[in-house]
C-alpha cells in the first residue's frame, strides 16, 4: 500500500472534511499547550501539497538510514535484494527507544506512526505522544525538515533535485548498490526528497502535514 502525504488539508475541503479536521486540528493545539508550546492558525486558502511517497517500507528504508546516521555516524550499506528495512538491528533498537527529552538527531523521522498521524507547523524538540491523538505520535514538521535536510547532504542529494526527475525513478526503479551517492539508495532517496517537499511546504505555509 501507498503512504500519501498531505499538507493544507483545509484547502478546499468539503464541509464534512472540513469540520473533522478542524476537530482534528484542536486536539493537536490541546496537546501543544499541555507542553506549554504556541499553537499555530491552521490556513483555509493558500497552496496544497499532496503527494504518494513509495509506501510504508520505503519510509522504514529511509529511517533506516536515519538509525545508522545515529547511532554510527555514517550511512549503512544499501539493502540486500529482497532485505526488510525493518528487520535491521540498528532501526529495530531505534523503534524500541521511547522518546524522552533528550531527543534524538533523528526523533521525528522515527518515532511517527508509519501510515497516520501529524506534524504541526511548530518548533519543539521532542516528540509528543498521546494516546487521544491519530496515530498516538506527535511530530514537528520544523524538526522534520532540519532532519530531512540532514539526511539529504549524507546522501548528496543536490538541494534542486526534483523527486520526478528521470535519474531518480531510474535509481529507484533499477537500484544499482555499486552506483556512487545517493543513486545507490534510488528508493530511500526518492522519499527524502518527497518527505522534505512536504515538510518545507508545512513550514512555508504553517499547515499541518498529515500521514494518511
Amino acid at each position: 500500500m501507498g503512504l500519501d502525504v498531505r499538507v493544507g488539508a483545509l484547502i478546499g475541503a468539503e464541509e464534512d472534511t472540513a469540520e473533522w479536521f478542524r476537530a482534528e486540528c484542536a486536539a493537536i493545539a490541546a496537546v501543544l499547550a499541555a507542553d506549554g508550546l504556541p499553537g499555530w492558525r491552521e490556513p483555509e486558502s493558500g497552496p496544497r501539497f499532496g503527494e504518494r511517497i513509495w509506501g510504508y517500507s520505503g519510509l522504514h528504508a529511509l529511517r533506516r538510514l536515519a538509525a545508522h546516521l545515529a547511532a554510527h555516524g555514517r550511512l549503512p550499506e544499501p539493502s540486500a535484494d529482497g532485505e526488510r528495512a525493518t528487520d535491521d538491528p540498528v532501526l529495530r533498537a531505534a523503534y524500541e527507544h521511547v522518546p524522552d527529552e533528550r531527543p534524538g538527531p533523528f526523533d521525528h523521522l522515527i518515532h511517527h506512526s508509519d501510515c497516520e498521524g501529524y506534524y504541526a507547523p511548530v518548533d519543539f524538540a521532542s516528540v509528543l505522544a498521546d494516546p487521544e491523538l491519530t496515530g498516538g505520535l506527535l511530530g514537528s514538521s520544523v524538526r522534520l525538515l532540519a532532519e530531512l535536510d540532514a539526511l539529504a547532504r549524507a546522501l548528496g542529494l543536490p538541494d534542486d533535485l526534483d523527486p520526478e526527475a528521470e535519474e531518480v525513478t531510474a535509481a529507484h526503479e533499477d537500484p544499482d548498490p555499486a552506483a556512487e551517492g545517493w543513486r545507490r539508495y534510488g528508493t530511500e532517496a526518492f522519499v527524502c526528497l518527497q518527505l522534505r517537499l512536504a515538510a518545507r511546504h508545512s513550514v512555508e505555509n504553517g499547515a499541518v502535514l498529515v500521514f494518511c
